[in-house]
């Protein structure tokens, strides 16, 4: 099982409440609630190993090479909360990353990161590799995300799924190369990258092919073979298929495709460190786990991971 860790730590962030806090009245919402939710995903999956994967680089000046724009809004935003806002809100989250961090580390729970590179890159490498986190070389592997960017990683014929959290972790659409047809309209994993290539993400800073949304780029794709390059080439074909004003916006394109897909793409090369990532049964660091339980007042939660950890479910395939 693979964490996109902040994705899940930005869920309970948002989505338990701010009451929860420390003794000294510092908001632990996010700490307990990534507990909580690894507590939950472990009782339910039964996931023999399990990498806690970090965002090193959460921009790779590589990516934002290749497409300045990527990401680029979220750095304006970021830079107008520090010259002071009048809608500023007060940052509750970042403190509790570090803390995050340490928790994880005295439960024994594996976490990796690369420099210059994404969870997104850390999460696909594991994905392609997963004897490298201590697993069989064919281990059937979970992606634990709320990201859809990351439904390129589903491989049906390597056992690699996305559970994708619909309301908390308790409620997960299990995506496989079915789902992905049923509610995307793509036939694999590959297929969905395909189709946020020529879409754009404007979350993500990525225009995409102007005049091509969803619909349309998943008509061109059904049309000529399923992949970018299939497209592509229809655009030199006379009789593709494809109306003037569609060759005209693909040709015009294909530099931004060129350059976006290393973008879009995740880069399952990333040089991820080899770690065994059996999922402990008890606290690595009991001592420091018991001072950080008592400095964050970590309480039930941690509690509930601990108990969940020391009887994992018989039937653990998964």
């Amino acid at each position: 099982m693979l964490l996109d860790t902040a994705s899940l730590y930005f869920r309970a962030y948002y989505g338990v409440p701010d009451s929860l806090r420390a003794p000294d009245g510092t908001p632990v919402n996010a700490v307990r609630g990534l507990l909580d939710f690894i507590s939950r995903l472990v009782a339910d999956h039964a996931p023999t190993h399990l990498v806690a994967c970090m965002d090193a680089d959460w921009r790779p000046q590589w990516r934002v090479d290749l497409v300045p724009s990527y990401k680029a809004h979220r750095v304006a935003e970021e830079s107008a909360a520090a010259g002071g806002s009048e809608e500023e809100v007060p940052d509750t989250l970042s403190p509790q990353v570090p803390v995050i961090e340490q928790v994880l580390d005295a439960l024994g729970i594996a976490r990796a990161g690369v420099p210059d590179y994404e969870a997104d890159d850390v999460i696909a490498a594991y994905a392609a590799h997963p004897a490298r986190a201590g697993a069989g070389a064919d281990a059937a592997v979970d992606v634990v995300t709320g990201d859809r960017d990351l439904f390129q990683l589903v491989d049906d014929a390597r056992a690699v799924r996305v559970l994708y959290p619909v309301r908390g972790v308790g409620t997960l659409q299990l995506t496989d190369e079915a789902v992905l047809k049923e509610k995307y309209g793509v036939p694999d994993g590959p297929g969905y990258a395909d189709l946020a290539l020529l879409r754009g993400d404007p979350s993500d800073g990525l225009p995409g092919v102007p005049g091509v949304g969803e619909k349309t780029a998943l008509k061109l794709l059904d049309a000529h073979g399923g992949t970018v390059a299939g497209v592509l080439a229809a655009v030199d074909e006379p009789g593709s298929g494809l109306t003037k004003t569609q060759r005209a916006k693909l040709d015009a394109a294909r530099d931004y495709l060129a350059r976006a897909e290393r973008v879009v793409k995740t880069a399952s090369d990333a040089p991820v460190p080899a770690l065994d990532a059996a999922l402990p049964h008890a606290a690595a660091h009991p001592q420091e786990l018991a001072a950080l339980a008592t400095r964050w007042g970590l309480g039930g939660s941690l509690d509930r991971l601990l108990t969940t950890l020391a009887h994992p479910r018989a039937d653990s395939a998964g």
